[in-house]
């Protein structure tokens, strides 16, 4: 028995990880206040695997969820305190060998800047007119003929 590969990101009400084993069979999730628990027999191989985690805070089990895909099994954990944010998945701060964070999915919600942006430069564009674009038909001075080159 060995623990299966997983990956994880923070978001606002949920933490997700997902346990990277194809061709799951014999699945069981099982959410706890304070843990959540993984096995399956997956792979080519068909190795047991087997994972517990002693989560950074507590979640609602009861709105927490998982689904099963041919590659991989997702896990939504719903955190019992919405808003905050986890800094590792883990209560205890060791590295786990089998544990990486998924920085294709990460998001730094905490700083809305960039959201925040964005909508200024959409208004800024919806608010301009047309009479503040630049007339680009206009020849300017630099747009005189070069001499040929010999």
């Amino acid at each position: 028995m060995q623990p299966a590969t997983a990956k994880w990101y923070d978001r606002r009400d949920a933490v997700f990880i997902e346990f990277c084993v194809a061709d799951s069979k014999d699945l069981k999730v099982n959410f706890e206040k304070t843990k959540c628990g993984f096995s399956c027999v997956g792979g080519t191989d068909n190795v047991r695997h087997e994972n517990q985690i002693d989560l950074f805070e507590a979640i609602d089990e009861k709105e927490s969820k998982h689904k099963r895909t041919d590659r991989s099994v997702l896990c939504y954990l719903r955190k019992a305190q919405p808003g905050t944010p986890w800094p590792r998945l883990t209560k205890e701060k060791e590295k786990l060998t089998w544990l990486k964070v998924d920085f294709n999915n990460w998001k730094d919600w905490a700083d809305d800047s960039d959201e925040e942006n964005y909508d200024q430069f959409s208004d800024l564009m919806h608010n301009m007119d047309g009479d503040n674009i630049p007339d680009l038909e206009d020849e300017d001075s630099d747009d005189e003929k070069m001499p040929d080159l010999e």
